[in-house]
């Protein structure tokens, strides 16, 4: 069994907020293919990290689901669309290995 957890972001870089409709419709797609989803929404997490010297940050969300086999084709594919809706560079997808005891 497989953690895919995907982070996204709250605000474009231009700092607008994303509108619900977009988060809605990723929890859609996810919850349609996977068939659940937890999403880590009231408090966001915050990204740091290091560009050519400056402290970057970004609010983000977590979405997670959990999959028999991970299907990496699929979910490289779906992240360059969250890049491209999401108007990002990158979309960090990570993926685990779980044992449910």
């Amino acid at each position: 069994m497989q953690l895919i957890q995907i982070l996204l972001p709250l605000y474009d870089n231009a700092g607008h907020l994303f509108g619900e409709e977009l988060f809605g419709k990723v929890r859609r797609e996810l919850t349609e293919r996977f068939g659940g989803l937890t999403a880590f929404t009231s408090a966001p997490a915050q990204g740091l990290w290091q560009d050519e010297g400056e402290t970057k940050h970004d609010e983000i969300v977590v979405f997670e689901v959990m999959v028999e086999e991970l299907d990496a084709t699929w979910w490289r594919d779906y992240r360059k669309v969250l890049e491209r809706e999401f108007r990002q560079d990158t979309i960090v997808i990570r993926a685990q290995p779980v044992t449910i005891v």
